[in-house]
């Protein structure tokens, strides 16, 4: 009597498994439990795969002494894309592995694409695709006018993971990316493109050939409606570098390096989505800066920090008379709950009125964390301008944290952010008490130190 196959449930969130179905996982997500019937023939070839080696491959033989233990510089390549060799510090390494995320539309295809032709000029290099033909991938590399050498690029459509290490051998393939990795499937996993079984071992064993041919990959991960990346968390362990492009309002994108084993994860890098693809912004600055030559109310600029970069922005306000019982707050790249903090403070501390509409923006398009807290002496300034009707002079930044009893608390990395103000030829910095250096002072800008709302008021009105 044939033996009944072993039946497990895997987490279709993070790829946990279970003996027996149960309502919530160890990840804390509720009904995510799916049934699971591995086949004999593939539990042992698992059992196989996890003694000859791990994600890297080659583990096993005992310990050895360290001095015994030959290593390598990792070595590092400019890609020509700026934006991306900052945020991978200081270009991609030879050999690694990096994953990919972002919304739909976020520009994953159309970077990689630009990527992928640029590193053709210098070795093989192959763009699998198995979410869409040959023919479309072709049109877009000649809609972006894309400088590639058509003797070393190579195309692929194709979901077997067991086929697309065979087209990486055969063409002796050193640069790869693969689109996507919800979408491709291997013969050592079961289950449909995209459950965490599948997700997990195509990894793995792409991350395996990877690193035992020095072959340098990019896989594209979609992402779930908590804009994280869809399938087991144990897919983020695997791979050297994750990288996330954050879809802003207008044609800003920033990516981001949520782990990086080859360096920081400090850096952002900013880049503009055209007819032309994704374009690097080497100054970030002048895109959220409006440009007008006119000074009006209502405005004002500051700094702010991504990351490791400053970038100096513009912030607007609109007040106008209410037409409706109760007046409105509308914030586009704000935070709304830090709004109507501010608001209660300037109430509560300058005895003012606000019963207007009240409409805040960035200009740019940039969305501002919460944790930004440096601006919140630039919301109250402009928010005052517009409504008293004075003018904040546009050679004039402003920077700082306003705490619940009125005071100005210090921000972190002032220096620098005084320093990014003064190279764009603003003649006024307002900062922190606390923040003020004596390193500021040669900086051809006048640092004008401030301790309470009040005290930056009267400096300004």
């Amino acid at each position: 009597m044939a033996k009944a196959a072993k039946i497990e449930f895997v987490c279709t969130e993070c790829g946990m498994n279970y003996q027996r179905w149960q309502g919530q996982c160890r990840c804390g997500a509720w009904n995510t439990l799916a049934e699971f019937k591995p086949s004999a023939g593939q539990t042992k070839k698992a059992a196989m795969h996890s003694v000859v080696g791990g994600y890297a491959g080659g583990v096993g033989g005992g310990s050895k002494k360290i001095n015994d233990i030959t290593t390598t510089e990792a070595e590092k390549q400019l890609t020509g894309i700026g934006e991306l060799d900052r945020v991978l510090s200081g270009g991609v390494t030879t050999g690694s592995v990096n994953i990919i995320s972002g919304d739909p539309g976020a520009g994953k295809t159309t970077l990689l694409s630009d990527l992928v032709a640029r590193m053709s000029q210098r070795m093989p290099s192959l763009y699998c695709t198995a979410e869409e033909s040959l023919s479309q991938f072709k049109n877009r590399v000649n809609r972006l006018k894309l400088d590639y050498n058509p003797d070393e690029l190579y195309l692929l459509s194709e979901t077997s993971v067991e086929t697309i290490i065979e087209e990486l051998e055969k063409n002796n393939i050193k640069f790869a990316v693969i689109d996507s990795i919800q979408a491709v499937v291997t013969d050592t996993a079961n289950g449909s493109p995209g459950s965490p079984s599948q997700v997990k071992s195509a990894a793995q064993a792409l991350t395996q050939y990877c690193k035992q041919n020095d072959v340098t990959m990019f896989i594209i991960a979609h992402v779930n409606k908590n804009n994280e990346i869809a399938g087991p968390q144990t897919l983020v362990h695997i791979v050297d570098a994750l990288l996330h492009i954050d879809t802003n309002d207008g044609q800003i994108r920033t990516l981001r390096a949520n782990k990086n084993r080859f360096g920081d994860i400090d850096t952002v890098g900013i880049f503009r989505m055209c007819e032309r693809g994704m374009l690097s912004v080497d100054n970030p600055s002048e895109i959220f800066l409006s440009g007008s030559s006119t000074d009006s109310p209502g405005s004002t600029i500051t700094c702010i920090r991504k990351g490791n970069r400053n970038l100096l922005l513009e912030i607007q306000c609109l007040t106008t008379e209410t037409e409706a019982e109760f007046p409105q707050r509308v914030c586009v790249g704000l935070n709304m709950n830090r709004i109507k903090m501010l608001t209660g403070i300037l109430r509560k501390h300058t005895k003012t009125k606000i019963f207007h509409d009240t409409f805040f923006n960035i200009v740019g398009g940039l969305r501002i964390d919460e944790t930004e807290t440096c601006i919140d002496l630039a919301l109250v300034t402009a928010l005052l301008s517009s409504l008293n009707e004075f003018v904040v002079p546009r050679t004039t930044c402003i920077m700082g944290e306003l705490s619940l009893n009125g005071d100005v608390r210090p921000i972190d990395s002032g220096v620098p952010r005084v320093k990014e103000a003064a190279q764009h030829g603003f003649t006024e910095i307002f900062i922190p008490f606390r923040n003020y250096h004596k390193s500021m002072e040669g900086l051809g800008a006048k640092i004008t130190p401030v301790k309470t709302v009040h005290e930056l008021l009267s400096l300004i009105n």
